[in-house]
């Protein structure tokens, strides 16, 4: 047997991942506020790309040759910028992305300025933030400058719950004795305002909150010292603990749900962005549903082709390759999300057919959903239903949900009929829990029975996995919690 080199063809077939095909891909799990984003950077990047303004200028002044342009535009979506401005073609002044999320009338699509734009939110004074409260009650506190140096550091520790972080490694940080920033601290915490600032942990943040309010008795310190079994909710063992009756220990424990566990969090600068809906679900007038895509969810791209033809007459050779490339991805770019707004439209109607009776009716009658039964009725691939319905969100008239909320497991019937969502289960053992007394709480054994009259066939651990998600109590705290509110009033 000898070896050597052989010359020789071979033709095999294998998928390759473009670039493209990977950014497409992308594009379909992108939520509206990371696509906005996306599209920004590219339009930005490139310089054939543009925003379409058809819509606002047809709201502003509507003429009919305007919509017809409009019309063939969201058929070929491509058309030259001269159709869109006949008044001025060669102008593109448009808002930039950073300057666009300071003015309403903007609406992050790059609207031209005018002196209706005018927002006076864009001049309203910055939040206060805790370390601005802080600092600015820090020197009213402290008349020695070598105090209120070690006060400005304990400050800079603060979290933004409020708490202290890393007050064992101050000393040596600071220079200083740990008694000295100890009498510091103890200042800071009864005179900063709000109470419940530089705790270290939770008791101690609750007990500068009672102490402030003249409430930090001897039984209401044994309390704080002893909140794991409040969370447990042994009032039995509490009782003992802090020497008092069932009413007082009701009492105290009204008191400590009062308090705020969090103090710094009031004073969050950081805003979360709204959750803007992908798609909207109203009834129609035949008594069916209408799915229409949301069109502020939607960036609009157009590719200038009377630039790029304009600018091409003038290039070079080298300037010629990349306009090709610039042209090249536009377009891709604006098929892309053409197509991903197309795909989101099929998915959410197919959803809204199989989940008819849940708009209708209410959670109740939510149906058991698979992502594979969705994607062999539309003809689409189970891994891109995947990601369509992933960070995108239906506005119904029931409320404002994520797509992924109507897919849930199916729980067998009892009584052989059809399967029962376990989302819908999952509400039906909140509403059984949410209407028990102090002398009537249910078990799980007993969910369970009361389920299986209902004709939901479910195995006890799964009530109790059910019901743990939920965050809800075992029957056992449910009703020491129950008495002890009965007691209360």
């Amino acid at each position: 047997m000898s070896l050597k080199p052989v010359l020789g063809l071979q033709q095999t077939q294998s998928l390759v991942m473009t670039p493209q095909l990977l950014q497409s891909i992308k594009l379909l799990q992108f939520n509206a506020v990371e696509l906005e984003q996306y599209v920004s950077e590219e339009i930005e990047r490139n310089p054939l790309l543009v925003r379409d303004e058809s819509r606002s200028s047809e709201e502003q002044q509507p003429q009919p040759q305007q919509q017809s342009e409009a019309e063939i535009i969201s058929e070929r979506l491509d058309a030259s910028l001269e159709n869109l401005y006949p008044d001025d073609p060669g102008r593109h002044d448009t808002i930039s992305p950073d300057l666009s999320a300071q003015w309403k009338s903007a609406g992050g699509h790059g609207s031209t300025l005018s002196d209706d734009d005018w927002n006076a939110e864009s001049f309203a004074a910055a939040p206060r933030t805790l370390r601005d409260v802080v600092q600015e009650q820090i020197p009213l506190i402290f008349r020695d400058p070598a105090d209120r140096f070690l006060a400005l550091h304990l400050a800079d520790s603060l979290e933004d719950s409020g708490y202290l972080a890393d007050f064992d490694e101050l000393p040596e940080r600071t220079g200083t004795t740990r008694a000295k920033l100890e009498r510091i601290l103890v200042t800071l915490q009864q005179n900063i305002e709000p109470p419940g600032l530089f705790a270290r942990n939770l008791c101690e943040c609750l007990a500068i909150q009672l102490r402030a309010k003249g409430r930090l008795d001897p039984a209401m310190e044994a309390l704080l010292d002893n909140l794991d079994l409040l969370a447990r909710r042994d009032f039995a063992a509490l009782r003992k603990i802090c020497c008092v009756d069932e009413s007082d220990l009701a009492d105290m424990i009204a008191e400590i749900r009062a308090l705020d566990p969090k103090p710094g969090t009031a004073f969050a600068s950081g805003s979360s962005a709204p959750v803007v809906p992908d798609v909207i679900v109203r009834p129609a007038p035949d008594g069916s549903w209408r799915v229409e895509l949301n069109e502020e969810a939607l960036p609009r791209v157009l590719v200038d082709q009377a630039y790029c033809a304009q600018v091409s007459a003038r290039s070079g050779k080298q300037d010629q390759a990349f306009i090709s490339e610039c042209l090249q991805n536009a377009n891709w770019l604006v098929r892309a999300l053409d197509q991903r707004a197309r795909s989101i439209l099929k998915v959410a109607s197919e959803i809204v057919r199989q989940q008819e009776a849940f708009l209708t009716h209410g959670v109740s009658h939510l149906r058991p959903l698979k992502l594979k039964t969705i994607a062999d009725i539309i003809g689409m691939h189970e891994s891109t239903v995947s990601r369509i319905t992933a960070n995108k969100y239906m506005l119904t008239p029931r409320g404002m949900f994520e797509m992924r909320y109507f897919f849930t497991a199916a729980i067998a019937s009892a009584d052989g009929g059809d399967a029962h969502s376990a989302e819908a289960v999952r509400n039906r053992i909140r509403q059984l829990i949410d209407q028990e007394t102090a002398d009537n709480v249910l078990s799980d054994d007993a969910l369970v029975d009361i389920l299986k009259k209902e004709g939901i066939d479910i195995a006890r651990r799964t009530v109790a996995k059910y019901r743990e998600a939920m965050s809800l109590p075992s029957s056992v705290q449910r009703r020491r919690e129950k008495k002890a509110l009965a007691a209360q009033r």
